[in-house]
């Protein structure tokens, strides 16, 4: 096993595709496109029964296997077999079968170490570090108003401006949480703007974090495999198969109305102080921010009618679109069958 895998956490729409593209061009690491195992099935973990019976955790590693099969971004690269999973897993548990099929794909790729671009992995990092304490966090961030714009257009996201700051706020307080708790050596935050603004320096830190040598070609990621793969199954990830956008930052000055500027830097305060985005509304107008029941329900319906939007475009646009909505199914297909809610 590895003993220092790398896990980029903190919210969507924050560059983490960009981010896994970069260091899994490094000789050294190999980070698959996520199934985000842990996400859907983590809390279907205790219906599974005593996991340390091959039986109930081959169950559990069966389904872990239904969700890698109906992925949006197929690992039809990597053979994968139940019962060396269920006797290879590290612990009897979502996250050691988790560490297993990592570990597996890390062999099959002949890298010294794998890594995860979940960021939902920043709800979990405890069963991470009760197998690999020295496992290295990545808290990648970016401007909450810059992750509103991008959540607009993305259908892996909230895209109504105040839902994805809400889910930005309670995320980056996670990793803020994270970073005073952990050892320094375990975690690091990276701007989303430094990545993009000034890449190799960036990286370089970023690599003497991980203890690895800066590779040159990890700029070169769009000539990747992986980059152009993902860039031809959806408009999402089309940016991955280019070289770094420098000026994908600020873009919220033009491209959000001042009304939900004002919504997420409400919202956001506390969490975009303590990373240094600076505000441009007025504090009075923050202070004086409030939501309505009626302003909520107005804006779930308008959720509603974007994300109708997102999926009609999708459907014309993205090659993975049925996929998708297969990965969906397939999640929720497990959640109810596991949870005795159909017999």
């Amino acid at each position: 096993m590895s003993d220092q895998p790398i896990f980029i956490i903190g919210t969507e729409r924050s560059g983490s595709n960009l981010l896994r593209l970069i260091l899994d061009a490094h000789s050294r690491i190999v980070i698959p496109h996520p199934p985000h195992i842990m996400k859907y099935l983590a809390h279907l973990e205790p219906t599974y029964g005593d996991l340390s019976d091959d039986g109930a955790m081959r169950r559990l590693v069966s389904d872990i296997f239904a969700l890698i099969d109906a992925h949006i971004f197929p690992w039809d690269e990597y053979p994968l077999d139940i019962d060396d999973i269920v006797q290879s897993a590290p612990e009897r548990s979502t996250f050691g079968a988790v560490a297993a099929i990592y570990e597996r794909v890390r062999a099959h790729a002949g890298k010294a170490r794998w890594g995860n671009k979940s960021t939902f992995m920043v709800h979990f990092t405890e069963p991470v570090r009760r197998i690999y304490p020295d496992a290295r966090f990545i808290l990648l961030v970016r401007d909450p108003r810059d992750v509103a714009v991008s959540a607009r257009r993305s259908v892996f996201s909230p895209c109504h401006p105040l839902l994805s700051a809400e889910l930005w706020r309670h995320q980056q307080q996670i990793g803020l949480d994270l970073t005073a708790r952990l050892p320094t050596d375990s975690i690091m935050a990276l701007r989303y703007e430094d990545l993009t603004g000034d890449p190799e320096p960036t990286l370089h830190a970023l690599c003497a974090f991980l203890g690895e040598d800066f590779e040159p070609g990890m700029l070169q990621f769009f000539e990747g495999v992986q980059a152009k793969r993902g860039a031809g199954l959806s408009e999402s990830w089309e940016n991955t198969g280019k070289p770094i956008l420098q000026n994908n930052s600020q873009k919220f000055h033009r491209e959000l109305a001042p009304n939900h500027i004002l919504t997420v830097e409400s919202i956001c305060a506390e969490p975009m102080a303590a990373l240094g985005y600076a505000p441009v509304t007025r504090a009075e107008e923050r202070a004086a921010f409030a939501i309505s029941a009626g302003a909520r329900a107005r804006i779930r319906l308008a959720e509603g009618l974007m994300r109708s939007e997102i999926e009609w475009r999708s459907l014309r646009k993205d090659a993975n679109h049925w996929r998708r909505w297969r990965r969906d199914a397939t999640a929720h297909w497990l959640s109810v069958r596991r949870s005795g809610r159909l017999r």
